[in-house]
Order: structure tokens, then C-alpha cells, then sequence
């Protein structure tokens, strides 16, 4: 993969803290990976127990964007212009105009300070705009409150739960399903 943007997004997508780029390889540096070893980090993430590489997470981020199914961009910090952690559109369904979006804010420095509510935000607006997304969905352990109201403060809504759907500790844990429609699809009721 080349040092250069994998998708080139019609305009820049920033807020007062924070802008949202195509990853780069060079983003992918010892404390990027770190993130992905982080036990309390990775706890409500699905997908934790998966062992990364610099090369496996190239190849994954190469082959969504082949694909034109998934797409990862940097949160960069405008202060210090260090990745601060990702947001992830997809997988895109075409035919539905629906994706999943995730958030990671991976460096530890910058949690508790509402950056993911921007970082959200910016994403919501790349779905949106760029790719035409007409609802963005996804869901969370019941016990993420701190992804709960991150999402929610960004725009989105709960749309329901999925009764006992995750197993920690052999205790079952509600999933709570949120989204975010696009309103050029589903305009505001008078």
C-alpha cells in the first residue's frame, strides 16, 4: 500500500478538534498496534481476541477498499496532528444504502474529552456525503455506556436490543442497537 490516500474524499472533513483522513500506512506505527493488544481497550469490541499485524491490518484496510465495501479512516488530532484512533465505514450493503460505523479513540491521552462525539459526527457526514449512505447502523454491549452516549450525543438513535446477545464471563449482555439516518433520506416530520 502507498503512502498516498486510499479514497480521495471530495472535501475535508474536519471539526474544532479533530480531522478525518484516509489511514495511511505510516499511521500504523508501534502504539497504533498497541490499541489491539489492549485488553481494557478491546473489551467491547467483537472482533478483540483477533491478533493484528502492521501487515494483516494493511491487507484488511487494502481489501475493503478493493472491495469498495469498507473503508477505514485516521482521526487525527489538529493540535498535535497525531492519529489519535479510527473510524471504519462499512461493510457497505449497495443495494440498501446501509453501513456499520465504528469508532476506536485508541490513544488513551484523548478519551473522556468528547472526541468521539466529533469523531462520529465526521463520520456520519463521510457515510453520508461520500457514499450516499442512507442509514448508518450499529450496536453495543449494554455495559459500553461510554460508546452509548457518544453515539447518541452524535446524532443517533437506539432502535432496540438484541436480549442476552454477547456472553462475558458466561453472563449474558444485551446488545443495544443504535443508527443515524441521513436526512436526505429520511427528512425531518413537519
Amino acid at each position: 500500500m502507498e503512502e498516498t490516500a486510499l479514497i480521495h474524499l471530495s472535501k475535508p472533513y474536519v471539526s474544532e478538534r479533530l480531522l478525518l483522513r484516509s489511514l495511511r500506512p505510516s499511521d500504523i506505527d508501534d502504539a497504533f498496534l498497541s490499541w489491539f493488544q489492549d485488553e481494557d481497550l478491546m473489551r467491547f469490541y467483537t472482533n478483540s481476541r483477533q491478533t493484528h499485524t502492521r501487515e494483516s491490518l494493511l491487507q484488511s484496510i487494502e481489501q475493503g477498499v478493493a472491495s469498495g465495501t469498507v473503508y477505514v479512516f485516521a482521526i487525527i488530532d489538529r493540535e498535535t496532528n497525531a492519529c489519535i484512533g479510527t473510524i471504519k465505514v462499512g461493510p457497505i450493503n449497495r443495494d440498501h444504502k446501509i453501513s456499520d460505523l465504528v469508532v476506536l479513540i485508541g490513544d488513551r491521552r484523548f478519551h473522556g474529552k468528547g472526541l468521539a462525539i466529533e469523531a462520529i459526527r465526521l463520520g456520519n457526514a463521510i457515510a453520508f456525503e461520500e457514499f450516499g449512505i442512507r442509514k448508518l447502523f450499529g450496536g453495543m454491549f449494554e455495559t459500553n455506556q461510554s460508546s452509548y452516549k457518544a453515539y447518541t450525543r452524535a446524532g443517533w438513535v437506539e432502535e432496540g436490543r438484541l436480549k442476552g446477545h454477547y456472553l462475558v464471563d458466561n453472563e449474558p449482555i444485551d446488545r443495544i442497537l443504535v443508527a443515524c439516518f441521513n436526512p436526505a433520506f429520511f427528512p425531518a416530520s413537519a
